[in-house]
């Protein structure tokens, strides 16, 4: 993946790529001060929403993939943890208050060409509110499983991540 910086964010001289003494592989280095830009994949967090054994999608109304269908969820903020995270998350898109009820997997994928995400999906239920489209959505709709939509938005890991959620819940 080709990094988006070329400056040193500590003292502005230029990056080179090199790889450091005792490292498996070449990073981008700082020719003045030496230091090593690591660039680590950014936390995600979302939720499988499921009620009567139905999964809640959002059709998502911004970019990237304006027009597709997306699970509930988003970056983390820098003092979350990723429960908190996928609570906010979920009430932000869909108005919703949910409880977690366990863990489907982590998932990592390419957020265009600058980023790598590591996407932390937990399953869920609803406790309170109806779902309704609000901040980054034009419409929520539950999907059973044989119903899911081709057009997924962040189809890297969301296409693995609902191929778990179906074969979880077809061993049940």
């Amino acid at each position: 993946m080709q990094s988006p910086y070329h400056f040193c964010p500590y003292c502005g001289h230029e990056l080179v790529w090199k790889q450091p003494n005792g490292d498996h592989r070449p990073r981008q280095v700082c020719r003045a001060c030496g230091r090593i830009l690591y660039r680590n994949p950014k936390p995600c967090a979302g939720a499988f929403i499921v009620r009567d054994g139905r999964l809640l999608l959002l059709r998502r109304s911004i970019e990237p993939y304006a027009g597709w269908w997306d699970i509930p969820g988003g970056f983390m903020e820098i003092d979350e943890t990723p429960e908190e995270a996928v609570l906010r998350e979920v009430r932000e898109e869909t108005g919703l208050e949910v409880r977690l009820t366990g863990l489907l997997g982590f998932y990592l994928d390419s957020y265009g060409t600058e980023y790598v995400t590591l996407n932390i999906y937990f399953l869920a239920e609803p406790v309170s509110g109806e779902p309704r489209p609000l901040s980054e959505a034009s419409e929520v709709r539950w999907f059973a499983p044989d119903e899911l939509p081709r057009k997924v938005a962040f189809p890297g890991h969301s296409r693995r991540a609902l191929a778990d959620w179906v074969d979880r819940i077809q061993r049940l």
